[in-house]
C-alpha cells in the first residue's frame, strides 16, 4: 500500500500541540509541518520568530501571539475559536509547547469543556541533554527553572538534595555561574553535564564535577540556550562506595 503524501486530518474544531525544532531547521518533523499547514490559527509565543519559521517552511497562516504575559486572555479567546470548529496548532519559539513555555492554561480549559487535544513528538531539549550526559537515564526528575535569587534557588535545591535520580534543568546563560556555584555548595561537588545550544552549530557537552565545569567556564561568557543535569543522590553515593573500594 503506497504511503500518501500528505496527511488527512479532521476539520472539527480542536488543538494541535505542535513542536517546533529548538536549532536545527531540519529536526521538524513531517506531520508537525503538514499541521501547521492544515490548521487554521497557529498560536505562538512570538509572532516574529514562528513568521520566520513559516516562511522558511512556504506556509502562510492566521497567528495569534500566546504567551506568559496574556495567557489567561488569549486562552479564552482560542477556546472559543476551537468550539466554533477552528484548528488551531499551539507552538513555542523553539521545542515542546506546554514545557516551561505557554500552552498549560489553553490545555486545561480545553480538557474541562471536552475539547480534543492532541500533542504531536518532536524536539525537545531535555531528553538528548540527558541521554547524552552519561549519567543515568532510567529515572530523572525535570525541575525547569530554578529560582532567579539565590536565596530561593538554595532553598529549592536543599529539597532536591536528597532526590536519589538524575536532576535536569533549565538556566540562563546570565544566571550559570551563580547557579552552579549553588549547586556545588548545596548539593555537594555531584557528577554533571552542562548541554549548551543543542542541535545547533556551536552544540557543546562540558561533563565532569560541578567544579570541574565551573572552572571550565571561569571567567567566560556562556551563550546560548543551557540545560544542566546533575546526578541524583543514589549515584553520587555510589561513585563515592567506588572510590573506598
Amino acid at each position: 500500500m503506497k504511503t500518501p503524501d500528505k496527511i488527512s486530518y479532521s476539520i472539527d474544531g480542536r488543538i494541535y500541540l505542535v513542536p517546533t525544532p529548538i536549532g536545527n531547521l531540519g529536526d521538524i518533523t513531517q506531520r508537525a509541518k503538514d499541521m501547521l499547514a492544515t490548521v487554521d490559527i497557529v498560536a505562538c509565543e512570538d509572532t516574529r520568530v514562528t513568521g520566520r519559521l513559516l516562511k522558511k517552511l512556504d506556509i502562510k497562516k492566521r497567528m495569534i501571539s500566546y504567551h506568559d504575559f496574556n495567557e489567561r486572555s488569549r486562552a479564552t479567546r482560542l477556546i472559543a475559536e476551537v468550539r466554533n470548529g477552528k484548528t488551531i496548532a499551539v507552538v513555542s519559539d523553539a521545542g515542546s509547547p506546554g514545557i516551561s513555555d505557554p500552552a498549560y492554561r489553553i490545555v486545561r480549559l480545553a480538557v474541562d469543556e471536552g475539547l480534543t487535544v492532541e500533542a504531536l513528538p518532536g524536539p525537545n531539549a531535555i531528553i538528548p541533554a540527558l541521554t547524552a550526559s552519561g549519567l543515568p537515564t532510567d529515572r530523572f526528575f525535570f525541575e525547569g527553572f530554578l529560582p532567579h535569587k539565590s536565596t530561593g534557588r538554595r532553598k529549592r535545591l536543599t529539597e532536591l538534595e536528597r532526590f536519589p535520580h538524575t536532576l535536569v534543568f533549565y538556566e540562563s546563560p546570565h544566571r550559570i555561574h551563580k547557579c552552579l556555584t549553588d549547586m556545588n555548595e548545596v548539593l555537594g561537588d555531584r557528577e554533571a553535564c552542562l548541554a549548551r545550544e543543542i542541535s545547533k552549530r556551536y552544540e557543546t557537552y562540558l561533563r565532569g564535577s560541578i567544579s570541574r565545569i565551573l572552572e571550565t567556564i571561569k571567567n567566560k561568557t556562556v551563550k546560548g540556550e543551557l540545560v544542566l543535569v546533575i546526578s541524583g543522590a543514589a549515584y553520587r553515593k555510589k561513585m563515592e562506595r567506588n572510590l573506598e573500594a
